[in-house]
């Protein structure tokens, strides 16, 4: 079965493959850390999980590269601001950042470059661009010259941007900035000149002190790790264009060589119809959306339950549904294991150890749309269609059906729960029942709003509320007892 994905240079699905006799090398933008990462950063980073986790179960033996950018003008700025060196001031934030990735049960990197370690190898690569002509120094910066690169523009399809370039190359004009919006483009920076406002930020250079430029990071650590050309980049489709366009640009300026093979981008992610924002009090994150009680496992399956080249609009209903979904998977992974007399600890490392089966009798449709350019959302109609139609499989089918269950639960990235079969029945005061018809009552009547506030209450009193077709069920959030509520 071929693994596909849509490469955003040639608009096309490509069969992922690599260079015959090398491991396969994966290089994934990472985070910036001036901050905790929020759920639309997490929704790039659980797809490209998913697309590890499927070389794995195909035994395609790969190098995951994920870097961290610690050193940009927001760290900088940042640093300076709390009287702290920029090492102490990344230091939190990169170990949050893993700590929410330990909890949406993201696989680690093969190795995580941060820029701060790797200043020699994107010096190099600087000098290299300078021997070539492809960047000239311009009072201690150091500039790439677009108008040098022939294909400058190809990833993203904009021909226009070449011209526009162009245009502002012979004004003279050039830009400073790590980000910087379609309009000001111009020949961009590698190298910054130190300036009073970088505090003790700076590194000393053929050109004078300064540091690196937020492009030239990343394509020094996927050379350091990867070589020359790297079979699949990926990222949020924010970076297309300027950053991805920029690291071919220098990339293949430096080398002759293909940077990457194939271009995996993640669309946007949008909260309850909005684009998400600070000013719009809708930036979430990991921990918010635990402090409303839904769980980081769930959280990863309303990422990856919309198709990662759609937008993705997260609203709490997702949430609510995904707890559901989760449910109803582990409480079949329950029989399945009753059924076959394993219990929890095995099942765990047999689904850490994995392979996609050769044979798929029962599940061979989740596989078939999961490698068709990761086709979540029909995989995950698939699996439930497959529950439904076999509510209990018998003992002859267990054996055979479970190395397909461990598969397509690792591939998701699911957990599984032991189910708390000893958990008394839970009686349901009347004004938490009441609270909640009050809910139902103002959700069928479109009052959104108040549905959304009334759920809170019952989350803060102890109690979740899944909704169903035409009902709801109560019950105590998890780790709650009636004696807690």
């Amino acid at each position: 079965m071929k693994f596909r994905l849509f490469n955003t240079q040639t608009r096309t699905k490509e069969t992922v493959r690599g260079e015959k006799g090398k491991a396969f090398g994966i290089y994934c933008c990472g985070p910036t850390v001036y901050g905790p990462a929020h759920i639309g950063n997490f929704r790039t980073y659980v797809v490209q999980d998913t697309v590890v986790r499927l070389l794995k179960l195909l035994q395609i033996s790969f190098q995951y590269i994920r870097n961290i950018t610690d050193v940009d003008d927001k760290t900088i700025r940042n640093s300076i601001a709390q009287q702290q060196t920029l090492s102490d001031y990344v230091k939190p934030w990169i170990e949050k950042f893993h700590n929410d990735c330990k909890r949406l049960n993201l696989l680690p990197p093969t190795a995580e470059p941060r820029a701060t370690e790797t200043i020699e190898a994107q010096q190099e690569l600087i000098q290299t661009l300078i021997n070539k002509g492809h960047a000239y120094v311009r009072d201690g910066s150091v500039y790439f010259r677009i108008a040098s690169f022939e294909n400058y523009g190809r990833l993203s399809h904009l021909d226009n941007r070449v011209l526009q370039t162009q245009a502002l190359n012979s004004a003279g004009r050039s830009n400073d900035a790590d980000e910087y919006d379609r309009e000001q483009v111009a020949d961009f920076v590698l190298w910054k000149a130190y300036k009073p406002t970088d505090g003790d930020v700076f590194w000393e250079s053929p050109w004078g002190r300064g540091r690196p430029g937020w492009h030239i990071e990343c394509s020094a650590m996927s050379h350091l790790y990867l070589g020359q050309t790297v079979d699949l980049h990926t990222g949020g489709v924010d970076l297309c264009f300027p950053h991805h366009e920029n690291e071919i640009a220098q990339s293949e300026a430096a080398y002759g060589a293909p940077f990457v093979r194939q271009w995996l981008h993640i669309a946007h992610l949008q909260v309850e119809g909005q684009k998400m924002s600070k000013s719009l009090g809708n930036l979430l994150t990991l921990d918010d959306l635990q402090a409303r009680g839904y769980s980081p496992s769930s959280v990863r399956y309303a990422l990856l339950s919309g198709h990662y080249r759609q937008t993705l609009n997260f609203t709490f209903d997702l949430m609510r549904s995904a707890q559901s979904a989760l449910r109803k998977i582990n409480i079949y992974t329950h029989a399945l294991l009753s059924q076959s007399g394993i219990n929890e600890e095995t099942f765990e490392k047999r689904t850490e150890n994995t392979v996609l089966p050769e044979k798929r009798t029962f599940l061979g449709d989740f596989f078939e749309a999961l490698l068709d350019d990761l086709n979540v959302p029909k995989a995950l109609g698939c699996l439930f269609t497959f529950m439904h139609q076999n509510p209990s499989p018998s003992k002859v089918q267990t054996g055979s059906l479970l190395g397909e269950w461990c598969a397509a639960l690792y591939a998701l990235g699911i957990e599984y729960e032991e189910l708390d079969t000893d958990m008394p029945t839970v009686e349901i005061p009347n004004d938490i029942r009441a609270l909640a018809e009050q809910r139902w009552a103002a959700k069928q009547a479109r009052q959104f709003q108040e549905a959304d506030r009334l759920r809170q209450i019952l989350t803060e009193n102890g109690w979740n509320i899944l909704d169903r077709k035409d009902d709801y069920v109560l019950e105590p959030l998890k780790g709650k007892m009636p004696a807690d509520i």
